[in-house]
């Protein structure tokens, strides 16, 4: 196989790019660092189609390393013919290399193989030659042997049975056809172990769907109901259409001594040892499938929810809150250091006078430390806490603003051995107070350092290949910290272990030495870090910022490998160096007006010349968008204050492959399902209509106060369809009957002017 045309194929790009990304690939270079600085190489392709092909290019390499090491286990059998090894070497997928292998791998000791050991192999190629002249039984008789332990003739038809049973089993072409009609007309059901349990599976107690259909999300909740053992789920295949087959191609004679065994023997290698195995291999092609698709879902959600916009310069002060152990409170600067923590007491059990009091502290600190913006976590006593705040600002007249952050994996930072070292003197809820604040401040920042599995905004994440989840969404944190970039000389080590290049024994390496040297001063200064050497420098340096350095054009995505070229045209286009912080080359661009021929008079490409340019005119800009506006709710406190058709504002929270998630300002998120997502087009995709972070109009179409689900519509227009189409009907009748009454009098217009024309030519003969 030709990987590399393969993988042109697949991804549908020109066979040159995908030559140049492999090589960069295996000369070590990251995805990131790729995707920015090598887009002459790889005619610029982004880092989601480098990603695919680095996926792939994997999994086939790994393809064609098992086939050459199947083929050298067939031969050193001796047993490999030039058809099997076109077979294998044409085979597409692991799973068809298995099946090609299978007669031929080493088994374990199973029925067949005790029947070989006794003996009776030769009797079972009898039978299968299906020309004896004889019962069967008296040809046993040829096979018993006490000294084998074949003690009688039935027992030596069974054990020739069993090795044509494996010897069918063991078939490819039989297992490819199987595996093939099954998923093309098999039904995936599932019934309930106990119809009386109450379950958020309840909907699965009953239920049926074709392989080919079933969707990817349906496929792991089975999954995990089954885990649970609420579900029991089987797959139905099309069992006598695949048993007829399996006769046709093995029953050649209409031999009545060797017909119905044959038939018994088929029925047995089917439900015994083909019908299972094909089962666990469908089943689990469609959970990785389905893995696939929710980590595709899982790691677009951490994107969105990673490029939120920051706050920069607000004094923010962070709210955990909480009941009976009080809401911890941490006030942080505008730089994310910690300058005070506290605990208050509002929410239940409380009293008036506790609620005093925390008012009181609020006004302290607030006064005190010149705070800005107060950051609400989104966890149990949120509702409760935010009407504690609302009073307050309304009662002080206050400027402050209030926003309410998505929370999760908080708890899980708090507790981490990080933020041990991050905050000694600190207990759980001060840590997470103080991660709540920061999360609004500089979100990428601070959601780094928590393990992207505990950010909550995917689905059945527990349940899937924890290893691929975990490197996919490694994969997503990289492409956002360094699609944003990070200051060198504030950065955490946890930030840091995010640049292309930089592992995390490097990163803490680069603090050790901030804290040792004091701040880096340009870039060049990193090759004095342990560990960094020249390699890891060229992945690095370009998402790496100095601000206020020895060179501004540290401050910047320039690659110290085109500072020579950005020099140059800084000098050409009559700027120096001074100018790019001073913020002078805002419209440099439309100074150069044949970008073609000045690349080549700078010795860069074309593409990179554009990135320069784009960078000089804003430097270190932010690729995330601005904030949007802080959601500020006083009607809905409660679950049970929600009523069908209320039309609320909310935030998405989590979108999933049959919906998306929203805050509408309750304890309990409430589930859009797609079909509820757009009355004017049809949503294929939840992302294709929402993505985390987006504030949305919902309307309440049902609560659930037993299970807690809240089910929203952002089809504000709570009509029913068939009232529409009524109303369509009676607009059109009118009309109907207006065009009717028309064409009646144009019918009788025309027959009387035709009237009137053959009078007059009456006339006028």
């Amino acid at each position: 196989m030709d990987i590399n045309k393969r993988l042109k194929e697949e991804l549908s790009v020109e066979l040159w790019q995908i030559e140049a990304a492999v090589k960069l690939i295996d000369e070590g270079n990251t995805i990131p660092f790729i995707s920015r600085y090598r887009k002459e190489a790889t005619g610029a392709l982004n880092d989601e189609v480098l990603r695919k092909l680095y996926e792939r290019l994997n999994y086939l390499r790994n393809l064609e390393e098992k086939k050459k090491q199947v083929l050298s286990s067939i031969e050193e059998q001796g047993k490999l013919t030039e058809e099997l090894r076109k077979q294998i070497s044409d085979a597409e997928t692991l799973v068809v290399v298995e099946d090609l292998y299978r007669p031929y791998r080493p088994k374990r000791r199973t029925r067949a193989t005790i029947a070989k050991e006794k003996g009776l192999e030769p009797f079972a190629n009898l039978i299968l030659q299906q020309t004896t002249q004889k019962p069967l039984l008296e040809e046993a008789e040829a096979f018993i042997s006490e000294e084998k332990e074949v003690k009688t003739g039935a027992e030596a038809v069974a054990g020739a049975c069993d090795i044509l049973a494996e010897m069918i089993s063991d078939k490819a072409d039989y297992r490819i056809y199987i595996r093939k009609i099954t998923e093309q007309e098999g039904i995936i059901c599932s019934t309930a172990k106990d119809e009386k349990a109450e379950s958020v599976y309840d909907k699965y107690y009953s239920y049926e769907e074709p392989v080919s259909k079933i969707a990817g999300h349906r496929v792991l909740a089975l999954n995990r109901g089954e885990k649970e053992k609420f579900l029991t789920v089987k797959i139905n295949a099309p069992e006598e259409r695949i048993l007829r087959y399996l006769e046709k191609q093995i029953i050649i004679n209409e031999n009545p001594n060797t017909q119905t065994v044959l038939k018994e023997v088929i029925d047995d290698s089917y439900h015994r040892l083909i019908q299972p195995a094909i089962e666990r291999e469908i089943r689990s092609e469609l959970t990785e499938k389905a893995e696939d698709s929710s980590i595709d879902v899982f790691g677009e959600n951490l994107k969105q929810l990673f490029m939120q916009p920051p706050i920069a310069g607000k004094v923010v002060l962070g709210w955990d809150p909480a009941f009976r152990t009080g809401c911890k409170l941490a006030v942080v600067d505008e730089t994310g250091k910690v300058l005070d923590t506290t605990v208050i007491y509002p929410t239940a059990p409380t009293n008036d006078a506790k609620i005093r009091a925390a008012k009181e502290t609020m006004a302290k600190l607030i006064e005190k430390y010149h705070i800005n913006l107060i950051s609400l976590g989104n966890g149990t006593a949120s509702r409760e806490s935010e009407m504690v705040i609302a009073e307050f600002l309304k009662e002080n007249k206050s400027n402050v603003q209030y926003v309410i952050v998505n929370e999760a994996g908080a708890s899980v930072y708090s507790a981490s051995k990080l933020a041990t070292e991050e905050f000694p003197n600190f207990d759980v809820g001060q840590r997470s107070a103080a991660s709540i604040a920061r999360r609004l401040q500089d979100p990428l920042a601070e959601l780094v350092k928590i393990d992207p599995k505990s950010i909550g905004v995917g689905q059945y994440q527990h349940d899937m290949n924890q290893k691929k989840l975990g490197e996919a969404l490694s994969g997503v944190v990289e492409d956002c910290v360094n699609k944003v970039g990070v200051d060198l000389n504030t950065a955490s080590a946890s930030l840091l272990e995010y640049i292309s290049g930089i592992s995390k024994t490097v990163a803490k390496n680069i603090v050790t030495y901030r804290e040792e040297n004091g701040r880096f001063s340009n870039r060049r200064q990193l090759l004095k870090v342990a560990k960094l050497g020249p390699k890891a420098f060229e992945q690095c340096a370009g998402f790496l910022r100095i601000l206020a350095g020895e060179n501004p054009l540290d401050a910047t995505s320039v690659h110290p490998e085109s500072y020579a070229a950005a020099e140059k045209l800084l000098e050409k286009m009559g700027y120096e160096a001074s100018d790019i912080t001073a913020g002078k080359l805002a419209e440099i661009s439309k100074k150069i007006h044949d970008y073609k021929s000045l690349a080549e008079e700078l010795n860069v490409g074309e593409m990179t010349l554009r990135d320069i340019v784009k960078e000089l005119e804003k430097p270190g800009r932010d690729p995330r968008e601005e904030m949007p506006k802080p959601i500020l709710r006083s009607d809905v406190l409660d679950m049970k204050d929600l009523k069908e058709g209320m039309i609320l504002k909310g935030t998405v929270r989590n979108v999933i492959d049959f919906g998306a998630f929203v805050d509408i300002g309750v304890h309990q998120d409430g589930l859009v399902h797609i079909s509820e997502m757009s009355d004017s087009r049809f949503v294929k995709h939840p992302l294709d209509a929402v993505s985390v972070g987006d504030v949305v109009n919902v309307r309440i179409l049902s609560v659930d106060q037993q299970k807690k689900r809240i089910s929203l519509s952002m089809k504000l227009d709570g009509t029913d369809k068939s009232q529409k189409k009524e109303r369509k009907e009676e607009k059109r009748q009118p009309v109907k009957k207006e065009k009717k009454e028309q064409r009646r009098r144009q019918k009788e217009k025309k027959e009387l002017d035709f009237s009137k024309l053959a009078k007059n030519w009456n006339i006028r003969q």
